[in-house]
């Protein structure tokens, strides 16, 4: 049996206060030790942790990820590349995206709506380097029609989850 469409899994309950402010107090801290977690968010370090233990089983958490300074990486130069591709045959466009998710320096890649089908954050070593990812990775791949490069001057993380 195939998978289920989306329209036919049962939707997961839906979060409320307590599970909120413990996303809240992990966004801005992945690294709270659920004491501090449970004194934060005003419960018992067991409620706590059976319930980050079910945001996780259920996929509300995705990770934890250290939020590295790119400069002390050799990578001081950031990009948002819009990727506009020729083809928009499913196939076409999930190999763009199993393909670019593999490129050298490549952070994120979205999938947006608008003219642009795609949006990469690239970090380069240098001017020349993120010339080069674009003309080595974009301009030679068949199914890229365009790609417009913005550079990024200051990144800056937003307090909500």
């Amino acid at each position: 049996m195939g998978p289920v469409p989306n329209d036919l899994r049962p939707s997961p309950p839906p979060l409320d206060d307590l599970d909120r402010a413990i996303l809240t107090a992990l966004a801005a801290d992945g690294r709270l030790p659920n004491n501090a977690l449970a004194e934060r968010v005003g419960v018992a370090p067991s409620t706590c942790l059976a319930r980050t233990r079910a945001l996780r089983e259920r996929g509300v958490i995705r990770g934890f990820h250290a939020d590295v300074d790119p400069g002390a990486l050799g990578l001081p130069i950031q990009a948002l590349i819009s990727v506009r591709l020729a083809a928009h045959a499913r196939a076409a466009v999930d190999a763009f995206r199993a393909r670019s998710v593999r490129l050298p320096g490549v952070v994120s890649v979205f999938h947006v709506a608008g003219a642009e089908d795609y949006v990469l954050h690239v970090r380069a070593a240098s001017a020349d380097a993120l010339r080069d990812f674009v003309l080595d990775n974009l301009a030679v791949d068949p199914v890229v029609q365009h790609s417009r490069t913005s550079l990024i001057f200051e990144h800056a993380r937003g307090v909500n989850p």
